[in-house]
Parts: C-alpha cells; structure tokens; sequence
C-alpha cells in the first residue's frame, strides 16, 4: 500500500478514546477539552472492523492511544481482539503509565507486544505541575510492571521546549541508560499553528518517511497529524476511507484546526 510519494504505508495508529485521566499542560487546558460524545466512539467492534481491512491493504503495525487508552473499559478484550488479526506484525500502545502497574501483565497475556510511556521529568513537584494532578512514582511503578511483563523495548517519550540538553530531559535521559529503556525526545508542537520538528530517537516529524495513518476515536481515518484532511469511515465506508486517505496524504505537514492532540493521539 503505497500513496502518491511512493511511501509504503504499514502503520495505523488507532485513538481509543478521546479522554485522560491527566491534564498535561501542553496537551489540554486545565479545565479539559470538550469531549466526544460517547455514542459517537467506535465500538470495540467497529475498531476491529477498521483494523481488519486495514491488514487486508497493507497495514502490519498498530498502535493504540488516546487520550489515555487505558481508561477505556475493557481495553484489554480489545488488545485481545486485535493480536488475533493474522497479519499484525507489531502490536503497541502509547500511555501515560498511571494505570500500567494494574494492567501490564493482562496486556502482555492479551497479546500486547510493547509500550511508550510519557515521562517528562523526574522530579515529583515538576511532573504534577506538568500533569496537574499526576503522581510520579505511579509512572516509575508502570515502567517496572512493564518490564516484568515482558512489554519491550520501552520507550520513554520526554517532551522538550528546545532540545534534549534541558536539564529535565537530561535526568530522563539518564533514567533510561541506567534502566534499559530507549528515550526519545519530543519538541513541543501545535497542531493550529503547524509547529512541529522530526523526534530525536524515532521516526515521527520525518515527512519524507511517513508510513502512518491515524484513526481517530470517533471513526476518522487521517492521512497527517499535521492536517485537517480526515475521512470518515462510517459514512464512506472503511475501505474507501483508508483509500481516500491514502490516495490524499500529503507530502508534508501544515496544520490542523479541526484536532486536538487529546482527540487524536499525538
């Protein structure tokens, strides 16, 4: 499955809920966002539906989000559900890590492979600022469950203003040779503004390698982060959605006025 710029696209990134157990600064105001309605959020159902279809054109790496995925109820029968695709080559999810001392060995069983988790900072005080409400020592608890349940490699994705010499991207940095865990640094973006730069340590912000789609909580496939293109797969259909969202994905990014990053899984 190829678009118009000849990249092989193999990834789809699948929101699972528009929702999140933490109010980081840079990703929702304090107050929140206004949220999906629940009616309107894919049914477990409907995601292996899309998934499925997905596999049958070319896609072999999905990735779940949010929001926080794991506040999604009962995200573990959809984990479940979705490594008994044939096809799906690599199975990951994107979380915060609050939750993940409860469910990382029912992710591993469910057939997770591996996990990110957000970490910006290793100081208590600066990461509850950070996340309004989060307390620190839950991540470093679900980064050890993690890695007992065999969820690897961990990647620990640090959040930056300017570049990874920052003090607190640097303890982080260190925090993860001395763990075994892979760091990868992200620069602050804003989708409205078009603001973004390639992850220090991964593949995303790299235009000209883009091989992902994104589907959103509410059933839009999008083509970039980085734009307001998005097709809806209950109204076209879930073949022609990823068809038209492969046929139009653009070369680079610019901007997107219609998303949030809380909607749409960064």
């Amino acid at each position: 499955m190829y678009d118009r710029f000849k990249r092989k696209i193999n990834y789809l990134r699948v929101s699972v809920t528009d929702r999140c157990n933490l109010r980081c600064t840079y990703c929702m105001p304090e107050k929140g966002v206004d949220l999906i309605k629940h009616e309107d959020i894919l049914s477990f159902e409907d995601i292996v539906k899309v998934v499925k279809t997905g596999v049958e054109l070319g896609i072999d790496k999905v990735r779940l989000t949010g929001g926080e995925p794991l506040i999604r109820r009962s995200i573990i029968d959809l984990v479940n559900m979705i490594s008994e695709i044939d096809g799906i080559k690599d199975l990951a999810m994107t979380t915060n890590g609050v939750f993940l001392d409860r469910y990382a060995v029912p992710l591993a069983k469910a057939g997770l492979h591996r996990v990110n988790i957000s970490l910006d900072t290793l100081d208590p005080e600066k990461y509850k600022k950070i996340t309004r409400v989060g307390i620190i020592d839950s991540v470093f608890n679900g980064i050890e469950a993690a890695k007992k349940a065999g969820l690897i490699p961990i990647k620990i994705n640090c959040v930056i203003k300017e570049s990874p010499s920052e003090p607190d991207a640097q303890e982080v940095a260190a925090f993860c040779k001395k763990n075994n865990l892979q760091v990868r640094f992200i620069k602050e973006m804003d989708l409205e503004t078009g603001v973004f730069s390639r992850v220090i340590g991964g593949d995303g912000g790299y235009c000209k390698i883009c091989n992902r789609l994104r589907l959103t909580a509410n059933g839009k496939i999008k083509p970039c982060l980085f734009s307001d293109l998005e097709f809806d797969v209950r109204e076209l259909g879930i073949e022609k959605a990823f068809r038209q969202a492969i046929d139009m994905k653009p070369k680079s990014g610019s901007e997107n006025r219609v998303n949030k990053f809380s909607n749409i899984g960064g």
